[in-house]
């Protein structure tokens, strides 16, 4: 979905990642929780921070930071987990993000956004939806169906799956 898509006005979550505000279409957040005991997965990737027990079912935790190339961080009061619902090639997985903290629920109208960036052919920035303009900073709008490719969602259900399989 482009900019150019983006008609009516759209609520998003906000969450920071080190000093960086991000947000997130409400529709694709399930809940929020409160950190919690990670399980780590044996060969998994470094932003893969493990799996948790969210009602039974098994839920893989990415952390958003080492996704993004940011150093990790202490987890704090405010480490949440954000569950998201992440859709690619028409299957759709349940996973959490790993976030600083949350901010809060807010509307953009379309004229408080702006195209991604576009910085050369090599780096990738197909993830950013857009640039959302609050309180004169820049928000960064995510495609969170995009921010994952096809093989590392394959990684991330490969580790609730381990999970399961382990028990």
């Amino acid at each position: 979905m482009s900019v150019a898509e983006i008609l009516e006005t759209t609520q998003y979550l906000t969450f920071k990642l080190e000093d960086e505000v991000f947000a997130i279409d409400i529709a694709k957040v399930r809940e929020v929780l409160e950190y919690t005991t990670v399980t780590k997965v044996p060969r998994t990737p470094d932003f893969m921070c493990g799996v948790i027990n969210l009602r039974g079912g098994v839920v893989s935790v990415v952390n958003m930071r080492l996704k993004f190339g940011m150093t990790d961080a202490e987890k704090t009061v405010n480490t949440c987990i954000i569950i998201v619902e992440v859709t690619i090639d028409g299957e759709t997985t349940v996973l959490g993000a790993l976030a600083d903290s949350v901010q809060e629920v807010m509307d953009l109208e379309p004229d408080q956004i702006e195209p991604a960036p576009k910085i050369g052919t090599r780096l990738r920035t197909d993830f950013i939806k857009g640039m959302g303009k609050h309180d004169n900073k820049f928000i960064m709008i995510l495609d969170i169906d995009k921010v994952f490719s096809a093989d590392e969602l394959a990684l991330v259900q490969d580790a609730g799956a381990y999970k399961k399989t382990e028990d």
